[in-house]
């Protein structure tokens, strides 16, 4: 290699980095030695050097594959300091390159972000919920322009209305130009000089507000709306952005949901279980009348058609299913002792006491 360092090793790369690794070893070098940040010193100055003409072979695949084959870099290397052109040298030593006056999304309200939380009943009926907003509002004093009633902007002293500063460097004795969005007036070329008193000149202000929100029939948990204009208003006038509201559904105490379907545990007497009858049960909408035949075992389930939820945005409703537990009296009449005995002598179990026939009772209806 005609006496020269090894490329990847001027880098302190491995051979098998990949095209970005590379792009941020010279980088890394190249502030770390460029003559402009150490004036005078020659050995940086080759250092600098050193790093440009490896990154110049590197960074070109044809370049790199006949360096790797014959360790050759393919022809005389003629530095332009890399970093994918002059604009990435202007990004490296000034900072990224803003040129330019803001442009229209520049200006758009920030988009925003509120959690709420819904209970079942809403979730299955749909609902209009009223909430808090904290968002910047456009000052209905200055009507958003930033100005004292009666006045307005003046040309910006910093860069004359062109709403950019122009800088000169030299490098290697080249003089270079660079262009960047003026900071005193963020490219707008003009200023505030008598602000208003209620938004400081800024044209908006913050405040929270209320807010009626729809939730759609059907909303569960992660499902996310988006209210156009709802969010940070625009500065001088331009478009609000956005509120994304995140639904959070709340834990019931009767109902669990999955999915369209809901699931409700319902308490059933032994005495309906066994001759079967009527109850009333709980829905989203209401009680319904249920019937139960007679026999039914602890653990069987109901389906109510249509009794869940609404599919979000569809027609389709998903169903109520009732998982029936049978429930044991804790304390009997007289009478009813005498009828569970009579009850255990016809099943030919005779009870030795009060408390071994009533978990006998338990364990027939329960199945076990």
């Amino acid at each position: 290699m005609n006496g020269k360092r090894d490329y990847y090793e001027v880098l302190g790369i491995d051979r098998s980095a990949p095209p970005g690794e590379i792009k941020r070893a010279y980088r890394r070098l190249a502030r770390l030695h460029h003559p402009d940040v150490n004036p005078g010193d020659n050995e940086a100055e080759e250092r600098f050097k050193q790093a440009t003409e490896a990154y110049e072979v590197l960074s070109d695949p044809e370049r790199r594959r006949q360096y790797d084959l014959y360790g050759e870099a393919g022809g005389p290397v003629v530095p332009d300091f890399g970093f994918g052109g002059i604009s990435d040298l202007f990004e490296t030593f000034f900072g990224p390159l803003r040129t330019g006056r803001p442009r229209p999304e520049d200006l758009r309200g920030a988009d925003l972000r509120l959690d709420l939380e819904i209970t079942l009943e809403e979730a299955a009926l749909g609902a209009d919920k009223v909430t808090r907003v904290n968002r910047l509002v456009t000052c209905s004093e200055c009507s958003g322009k930033g100005a004292r009633a009666g006045s307005g902007p003046i040309v910006c002293p910093a860069c004359g209305g062109q709403g950019s500063i122009r800088r000169t460097s030299g490098v290697f004795g080249v003089q270079f130009t660079s262009v960047s969005t003026c900071e005193r007036c963020q490219g707008e070329g003009r200023v505030i000089s008598d602000p208003c008193p209620s938004c400081q000149g800024k044209g908006r202000l913050r405040k929270v507000e209320q807010l009626k929100v729809h939730i759609p029939p059907g909303a569960d948990s992660g499902h996310r709306l988006r209210l156009e204009g709802e969010g940070d208003a625009g500065l001088r006038g331009a478009p609000a952005g956005d509120l994304y509201v995140y639904i959070h559904l709340l834990p019931h105490k009767i109902f669990e949901r999955r999915g369209t379907e809901i699931i409700c545990e319902v308490p059933l007497p032994f005495s309906i279980a066994a001759l079967g009858g009527k109850i009333r049960v709980p829905t989203l909408q209401g009680e319904e009348e249920l019937y139960i035949p007679a026999g039914t075992q602890t653990g069987s389930t109901f389906r109510l058609r249509g009794k869940g939820l609404p599919q979000p945005g569809g027609h389709s409703r998903g169903d109520e299913h009732l998982l029936v537990k049978i429930t044991i009296p804790a304390r009997l009449t007289a009478k009813q002792r005498q009828l569970l005995r009579q009850f255990a002598e016809s099943e030919g179990e005779i009870a030795e006491d009060e408390k071994g026939l009533l978990d006998r009772v338990k364990d027939a209806l329960s199945g076990d």
